[in-house]
């Protein structure tokens, strides 16, 4: 996955953010060892076997997996790039995986779960809310970032489908995944909206109030606009 981790990510569906490298995740062991002499035997060497087990995967399964998937998602990047829109989603033949094909083959990868996003994106595009929505569904990250994007599209997607609660549901999630202040203020005001669209002032009124208290810097003074609308709306 090193080549995709060092590729920046553009995604989004009402603003263009670069995005930092997908978290590598970390493999914990944890155990515990009895105290009894007659089972640290046992245990050591089952310990000794689940190690070697998981080196074996890494080394023979995953390995291998991820650089098939990195390619398959590198492809579909490109023809994305390119402006092709099917082209990139694929998902119709082995000879075109796309990025359907990436995560239905490759789900496990990193490239995998990326691509179940990047679908969802041109789903969403094409005006297919639902495949949208369940595609983004499948992604998984330790990027809270790229999180947040996720459930900000699914809320747009549900928004699209008149499920309020679920779009308000997803919004609100998006808007504290992230520690990033920008990504946090961004989803903060789009639920804030959404709640006033939705005639759920006190809700409104609560996003529109933290942005005043926290991120002014990016709001140019327009927190107070929106907390006075929610008077009148």
């Amino acid at each position: 996955m090193a080549d995709l981790n060092k590729k920046q990510i553009e995604e989004g569906k009402e603003t263009v953010e670069f995005f930092k490298d997908l978290d590598q995740k970390a493999f914990n062991v944890e155990q515990g060892l009895e105290k009894h002499s007659k089972t640290i035997g046992i245990v050591f060497g089952v310990l000794i076997l689940a190690v070697l087990g998981f080196f074996g995967y890494k080394q023979f399964i995953v390995g291998p997996q991820n650089e098939e998937a990195t390619k398959a998602f590198l492809t579909a990047q490109a023809n994305l790039s390119k402006g092709d829109n099917d082209l990139a989603l694929g998902g119709k033949s082995a000879a075109n995986p796309g990025f359907v094909g990436t995560y239905n083959e490759y789900s496990a990868t990193d490239a995998g779960k990326l691509a179940a996003y990047n679908a969802g994106l041109i789903e969403f595009k094409k005006g297919n809310f639902q495949k949208a929505y369940d595609l983004l569904d499948k992604f998984s990250s330790d990027n809270k970032t790229l999180m947040a994007m996720k459930y900000g599209a699914m809320a747009d997607c549900s928004a699209n489908l008149n499920r309020s609660d679920d779009a308000m549901a997803n919004m609100d999630k998006a808007a504290t995944a992230s520690k990033d202040a920008y990504t946090t203020y961004y989803f903060t005001k789009k639920a804030g909206m959404l709640a006033l669209s939705l005639n759920k002032k006190a809700e409104a009124k609560k996003y529109f109030a933290t942005i005043d208290e926290k991120y002014q810097d990016y709001d140019n003074g327009q927190s107070d606009a929106y907390i006075e609308m929610t008077k009148y709306y």
